[in-house]
């Protein structure tokens, strides 16, 4: 049965380096927060913060992943991620390769618990 397209979500961020970016992108994998992470070629990045214009150079990320592990995707960035105020964007995914959306699906679907060893 094909993933609801809904339910998939692409989130973007920013990070300062290289670096930092591979090892959050990692670490979402590694908790199956995501099933894919885009490491895209840095950028320079103009904004406005706290009242000046703002310039740095910063790496994109494009997190694929699904709404219902968007709330633990989003602490997770928040938690390891070196600014006060992160970028974290989330875009639904209106059509997609219904393969690829479910391809997301598993890859998001949070581990079932370990079951106790049994005695011998």
């Amino acid at each position: 049965m094909a993933a609801d397209a809904g339910s998939a979500l692409l989130v973007f961020s920013t990070l300062p380096d290289a670096a930092a970016a591979r090892r959050l992108a990692r670490l979402l994998l590694e908790r199956r927060l995501a099933a894919c992470v885009s490491v895209l070629a840095p950028c320079t990045s103009v904004y406005r913060w706290r009242g000046a214009i703002e310039e740095a150079a910063e790496v994109p990320l494009m997190i694929k992943t699904t709404a219902a592990r968007y709330p633990d995707l989003e602490a997770a960035i928040r938690a390891e991620h070196p600014y006060e105020l992160p970028e974290i964007v989330a875009v639904p995914v209106q059509r997609g390769l219904p393969g690829y959306l479910d391809w997301v699906a598993a890859e998001t679907a949070a581990p079932p618990p370990s079951s106790p060893s049994p005695r011998t």
